[in-house]
């Protein structure tokens, strides 16, 4: 592997870390991506938790329950980013 395929891939790794670190930490998103999700998954997941979407290796979650990023690995998902959030920016105001 080149240098330059070793720095994408550690910037790729810290982007994902990072990501994972915020669903963990704080109630920001109201929605996970989950990727690689054990078997019983679904059926793991707390009440007030729906599945909205997903594929082979995924699994879209939305929930109104407190600490959101935890309940995905408790559940059995391996790797959790958060979905559905406003980005840094602010939303603009509307007119007036």
């Amino acid at each position: 592997m080149t240098m330059r395929r070793w720095a994408l891939a550690c910037v790729v790794a810290r982007w994902v870390g990072t990501l994972m670190l915020v669903m963990v930490a704080t109630d920001a998103a109201p929605g996970a991506i989950v990727l690689f999700a054990e078997d019983e998954f679904v059926t793991r997941l707390p009440d007030g938790a729906a599945v909205v979407g997903g594929g082979e290796a995924r699994v879209a979650v939305r929930a109104d329950v407190p600490r959101l990023g935890l309940a995905p690995y408790r559940a059995g998902g391996r790797v959790v980013l958060p979905a559905g959030l406003t980005g840094c920016l602010p939303r603009p105001e509307g007119p007036s």
